[in-house]
């Protein structure tokens, strides 16, 4: 029930750890992705705005279930990086990513943004994550082979944000 869940933008310092665990929870991530987790959330709590990364938590009984990181690429005028976003595996198939997406989508929209990308790999464990950006509408813009490692191309998703979204 997606109802008894609720969402916030403010990092605290709590959310180091609590990322850290739900991004291992994943088994998904290296030990160093699931270090650039953390220390997104450690740059935000340092800098706030000034850092870039925007975060949305979704927390069920003040634990976090999921969470986003997004923020405007450097250089661009109104293009969005999708960082992160990832559910606990016990929670994924109740809604909690795609209502994450759409409010990140959302959020980046009323802070200039006209489009979002977002990219991932292209090795077989990621095709329920390529298919969750495909569902979201998303395109696949580019691929890169061998990006990440000999036979781990890197996917490059995009999405034009609503001018409605503004």
């Amino acid at each position: 029930m997606v109802d008894s869940i609720t969402y916030r933008e403010e990092v605290t310092p709590g959310d180091r750890q609590a990322v850290g665990r739900l991004v291992r929870a994943t088994r998904f991530f290296s030990e160093e992705e699931i270090g650039i987790a953390v220390e997104l959330v450690e740059e935000r709590l340092a800098k706030g705005d000034a850092s870039g990364y925007f975060f949305l938590f979704a927390e069920e009984e003040n634990r976090l279930i999921g969470y986003a990181c997004f923020g405007p690429i450097p250089g661009t005028v109104h293009s969005f990086d999708l960082y992160w976003i990832a559910v606990d595996p016990g929670e994924q198939g109740r809604g909690v990513g795609r209502k994450l997406m759409a409010m990140s989508e959302m959020l980046m929209a009323q802070r200039g943004g006209m489009h979002v990308y977002a990219d991932t790999s292209s090795r077989p464990q990621y095709e329920p994550t390529r298919a969750f950006y495909l569902s979201c509408g998303y395109v696949q813009e580019a691929f890169l082979a061998d990006f990440y490692a000999p036979g781990d191309g890197k996917v490059i998703f995009v999405k034009p944000l609503s001018a409605r979204s503004h």
